[in-house]
């Protein structure tokens, strides 16, 4: 059996598949943490200076819109290298997981801060009127009404967010941000080594699988019964 076993997967070096699984992890939660910092601010600027809104300004709002549109459209890969001066400028290097931070929260704010203004839009609009009612200000609006009520559906949004990033970081390898996609290109493609390709690419879906679980069971957890 061990024979069989060192046969199919025999170019796969188990310590190098742990560091790459622990850069894609620390990757994804550094990017995930500061893409809800950002993201979630945006979204809800975007939600309230909408159409029809608490604090309905058309100028503003066309203006986020547009650079959260442009942001969303550019496609992953040229972001990355667009953003190597800056990211740099940053981190004092474009390689590694500090390099693929900055060029993930980028990529993944504005697709996020687009998901937690659709999750605000849902809430029920008499709650905040009634909340208006009784005299609450904008920010007790917010925190006492606006997120509590559209909770589930952001817990989704970061979901989401989450596994987009899974695939980002995938991606990041490209350019030497490490990972399980730099390991996959390096070893799986440029070196025709199959046992490994299909290691990380288990090893990504088991983590999106994961990430999509908790995911959902949190969502079932906060939704209204």
């Amino acid at each position: 059996m061990d024979a069989l076993f060192s046969s199919l997967l025999g170019n796969v070096d188990w310590y190098e598949i742990w560091l790459a699984t622990l850069d894609t992890l620390l990757m994804l939660g550094g990017s995930l943490l500061f893409t809800i910092l950002l993201g979630l601010p945006l979204g809800v600027l975007l939600f309230l200076t909408g159409p029809r809104q608490l604090f309905e300004n058309r100028p503003l709002y066309g203006f986020l819109s547009f650079v959260v549109n442009v942001l969303r459209s550019l496609p992953f890969i040229i972001l990355l290298i667009v953003m190597i001066p800056f990211t740099v400028l940053i981190t004092g290097t474009s390689l590694g997981v500090a390099g693929a931070i900055p060029p993930l929260v980028v990529g993944a704010a504005p697709f996020f801060a687009r998901l937690v203004e659709t999750a605000l839009r849902e809430v029920d609009r008499g709650i905040i009127e009634a909340t208006q009612a009784m005299g609450a200000t904008t920010r007790q609006i917010i925190f006492n009404a606006l997120l509590p009520e559209a909770r589930p559906g952001i817990i989704a949004a970061v979901t989401v967010t989450a596994i987009t990033l899974v695939s980002y970081t995938a991606m990041a390898g490209v350019v030497g941000a490490g990972g399980l996609g730099d390991l996959a290109i390096r070893f799986g493609y440029q070196r025709f080594q199959t046992d490994v390709m299909v290691v990380t690419v288990v090893l990504l879906l088991v983590l999106v699988q994961v990430l999509q679980s908790v995911g959902d069971k949190l969502v079932t957890h906060f939704s209204r019964k």
